[in-house]
This record gives C-alpha cells, structure tokens and sequence, in this order.
C-alpha cells in the first residue's frame, strides 16, 4: 500500500511535465477561433452620436474584404494600436470598419476618434457588448478580416503592432483579395 501511494506524485508530476513539453512550441497568443471560415454574425449597431451610419452584417458583405476593428476609448491598448489601423487603411486598399464596445458614453467614442482620427467608414456602437460577444470578442482589441462573402478568415487579438501589420494582416488581404 505505501508503495503504491508514494508512486501517485511521480506519475502526477510525469503526467504535468508531459502536457508542458507537448505544448512548448505553441505559440500562446494565438487563441483559435471557432468563427474562422463561418459567416460573420448577423448584427445592426447603431452609429456613433452626430454620424449618419451605423454598421450591420450588411456592410461585411458587399463583395469585398473588409476588416472589423473592436474598440474602446477606456482601453490603453487600442490606444497604442490605433496609428496601425490608420496605417492600415492607408495601405490595404479594403473598407475598415469599427466597433465601439462597452462604452460607459457614446460620446467617449466620438471624443476619441476627433482626437486620434477616423480610419473607419463606418462604426457600430456595442454597448452592451452582445455583438461582441457574437464575435467571440475576449478583450480589446480584437481585429477581424472578413472576405467578400462576409466570411470570417482571420482574428488578431491585441493589438496591432507594425510587425502583426506587415507580417499577418497586409499578406492576409492581399491572399483574400487574389
């Protein structure tokens, strides 16, 4: 009996140190999406106060890619990463879309994108975050490329980076594009 109970750790610790050397090389940014090649959900957010349009499913689907930046003023991330997604729309040829999420004001928002710049065509306002959630949006920022069908074929999550926009999004695009 003593044996077999001072055998229980080493196998638990074998066990453990087993599932660790399995998943070494995985790279643990990268969090998978069940959403990849479904259709994007079906949404109709309102526009921020003072725009003329909101954003809806609709607007993912008019033969192009497109891409879909979640945002919020109050997050410190989005603010860092915000430069890349105008670089981003500069430089990818595609219509980037926002989505405002869980703003406390609607106004925050609008305040926000005066003093950081507008590279949308549009954004939706997600106040209570349940297109967000449609999304499988964890956190902000989360950035989706979405093909002309409306089919989601790719999902950054965090922030953009120089790197994450030259190396991923860009090369993405222009794969989709054809």
């Amino acid at each position: 009996m003593r044996f077999s109970l001072a055998v229980i750790p080493l196998v638990l610790f074998a066990a453990l140190a087993g599932i660790f050397l399995i998943n070494i090389d995985k790279d643990s940014s990268v969090v998978p999406s069940v959403l990849i090649d479904k259709p994007a959900p079906d949404f109709s957010l309102p526009p921020l106060p003072g725009a003329d349009k909101g954003l809806s499913r609709a607007d993912l689907t008019k033969g192009k890619v497109s891409v879909l930046n979640v945002f919020a003023s109050w997050c410190i991330p989005c603010r860092a990463e915000h430069p890349m997604i105008k670089r981003l729309s500069n430089e990818a040829d595609v219509p980037i879309f926002g989505l405002n999420y869980k703003e406390k004001d609607p106004q925050d928002g609008v305040k926000w994108l005066e003093e950081l710049g507008n590279p949308y065509q549009a954004v939706g306002m997600d106040l209570s975050g349940r297109t967000g959630i449609d999304f499988g949006v964890y956190g902000v920022p989360e950035t989706f490329i979405i093909d002309g069908q409306g089919q989601i074929k790719y999902k950054h999550i965090g922030p953009v980076t120089s790197e994450v926009l030259e190396k991923v999004l860009l090369p993405k695009i222009a794969e989709l594009k054809g």
